[in-house]
């Protein structure tokens, strides 16, 4: 009677436990955090030692627990494969080539499937749109099209996870005449993110946009998307899902680049983004980053950079500047189809 008493108070007493610190305990155990650390926690938190223990203990039973902690390990012989990337990484830093007029082979075997960044050069020397494109010509021929814009920016820090809230209708030429007034500021800027609107727009654009056909397939016409804005416009570290081109038409950017392998040391908490600022890498804050190797470069206009899928990249704009970028290589860039469905890491 009494065993079955003490049963009841025990029951009673883990029942005080909210399912937060439950999910506390789990995490934190799968982490590698040893019971007894776990146990000095909760109490000073309120739960009696025989609460604490009672509790982990639980969690540790579980088959629940033991079958996530099997998966686990499962990642963290990946995070393994991942880290002697890493490391070697750390060794020799990749260079950051400049290429003159790669040929087909020579990209695809030495850079694509390499999973490697290049710059080429001298691609771009007869396109129309560098001779062509200039504020006044874009207030000349489209000012009276209706655009989408991000606007607010500024106002959010994480403006990038929340693109849809900053979008804005106007004139083309009024947007011209901002950007040509804004001097140096992120506040508005005409991304990728406005592509679905802004094509149909300024459709007449990609008649002097390369095709570049040693790369890109042609068969279902140019494709692309359009960024343009002021000096001093951010694109905050993130990566993307499928490889890339960053064709610089107008004005100058800074790009800064760091290895996929790198990725257990950004804190990527949600979807393709860091927290980690690329103007100034907190290491007070992201410790880790320390010994995280960053290339950088200056993208001039007639350059193209290729960035390969997964690599985090953070962009600032030096002068007014127009880039357009594009994903439909000639080889296959579905890298997307079997990204996790929950952006919650």
């Amino acid at each position: 009677m009494n065993a079955q008493l003490g049963l009841h108070k025990q029951a009673q007493a883990a029942q005080t436990m909210s399912d937060d610190w439950r999910r506390w305990i789990a995490e934190n155990l799968l982490l590698g955090a040893h019971p007894a650390t776990l146990e000095n926690v909760l109490q000073k938190n309120g739960f009696s030692l025989h609460i604490a223990r009672l509790e982990i203990s639980a969690a540790l039973s579980s088959p629940y627990f033991q079958g996530v902690q099997r998966l686990k390990n499962r990642l963290d012989k990946r995070d393994w494969v991942l880290a002697i990337a890493a490391k070697l990484d750390q060794i020799k830093p990749m260079a950051l080539e400049r290429k003159q007029q790669l040929s087909t082979e020579q990209f695809l075997h030495d850079y694509y499937q390499q999973n490697r960044p290049v710059i080429i050069t001298g691609m771009l020397d007869d396109c129309p749109a560098r001779s062509r494109w200039n504020l006044a010509w874009f207030r000349a021929h489209f000012s009276e099209r209706q655009v989408e814009v991000q606007f607010g920016r500024n106002s959010d820090a994480n403006y990038e996870m929340n693109s849809i809230a900053h979008k804005r209708q106007m004139r083309f030429g009024e947007y011209v005449d901002l950007v040509e007034k804004s001097g140096h500021s992120n506040d508005m800027y005409m991304t990728a993110n406005n592509d679905s609107s802004n094509r149909k727009a300024l459709n007449e654009l990609w008649e002097d946009v390369p095709s570049l056909p040693e790369y890109l397939k042609t068969d279902q016409g140019k494709q692309g998307f359009f960024w343009f804005g002021p000096a001093g416009t951010i694109t905050p570290f993130h990566h993307d899902l499928t490889n890339n081109f960053m064709i610089q038409i107008m004005g100058r950017k800074r790009v800064k680049l760091i290895a996929p392998c790198h990725l257990a040391k950004l804190q990527n908490e949600r979807h393709c983004f860091t927290p980690v600022d690329g103007r100034n890498i907190d290491l007070t804050r992201f410790p880790m980053m320390r010994d995280v190797p960053v290339l950088e470069c200056i993208l001039e206009p007639g350059e193209i950079l290729f960035l390969p899928v997964g690599w985090w990249h953070f962009v600032e704009s030096l002068d007014i500047s127009v880039t357009i970028a594009a994903t439909n290589f000639r080889w296959d860039n579905d890298f997307f189809s079997n990204y996790p469905a929950n952006h919650d890491f």
